[in-house]
């Protein structure tokens, strides 16, 4: 039986009690389930967007800004944006994919003592089921103290390193950490779900808490790139 499923390449720490397992792979991770043998019999992409020419056709709450040369959909802080796919082709499966960037201070599991910092999580949503629910952490571990982060599990269920599951950690920040290296973290997200019906509704938003930065915006946002939708016949 076919089932949804994320995959991604990129190196894992998971955080155990002792000792620390470190696993670095470039392997499929499968949530859920893992998938059927059963083969794509045709691929059709009936979106694609990198966002160069400002195009925001079918999305709601879009915007444009310009990142490390290029132009990406955001940034964002406690919102997100919505697309609407229409007039899909006959399929049972759909895949979506793009670039993630985490902006600079994403504190990922950590909810603090007295001062409200956390979790920060990230949600994409199809068709209004949560398919992603998971946190990111964009510091880095101290001696005694490591923020951690869910990704690529969802959260609360994993504590795995920060920037766990990461395609670039040596991007620059956006705003509060502007110039610095590796204030930007990119991940690869690919996404299928079973789907069959004409309309597809994607949902990308997040769940930001910072109790104590004069520019919520500006401490910590996300951004992505090069969104693409295919419609998967098996």
């Amino acid at each position: 039986m076919w089932r949804e499923k994320l995959i991604f390449t990129g190196a894992m720490s998971i955080k155990r009690s002792t000792p620390k397992v470190s696993l670095i792979f470039a392997l499929f991770i499968i949530l859920l389930a893992p998938s059927c043998a059963k083969e794509a019999q045709s691929e059709v992409t009936v979106y694609e967007n990198g966002f160069e020419s400002n195009d925001l056709s079918g999305i709601t709450s879009g915007a444009i800004s310009a990142y490390n040369g290029s132009k990406i959909l955001g940034f964002y802080n406690k919102s997100g944006f919505t697309l609407q796919v229409d007039e899909l082709p006959a399929h049972d499966l759909v895949e979506v994919s793009f670039d993630l960037f985490i902006h600079d201070t994403w504190d990922g599991n950590k909810q603090g003592v007295g001062v409200v910092n956390g979790p920060d999580m990230w949600k994409m949503i199809i068709d209004g089921k949560e398919f992603i629910s998971t946190t990111f952490s964009n510091t880095d571990c101290g001696i005694y103290t490591c923020n951690t982060q869910s990704f690529p599990f969802a959260y609360p269920n994993f504590n795995t390193n920060p920037k766990t599951g990461a395609f670039r950690t040596d991007l620059p920040g956006l705003c509060l950490l502007n110039g610095t290296v590796g204030g930007t973290t990119q991940y690869k997200i690919k996404y299928q779900v079973r789907h069959e019906r004409s309309t597809l509704i994607i949902q990308c938003l997040d769940e930001l808490k910072e109790s104590i930065a004069t520019d919520q915006l500006c401490d910590e946002s996300w951004s992505i790139d090069n969104l693409k939708v295919k419609a998967i016949s098996l």
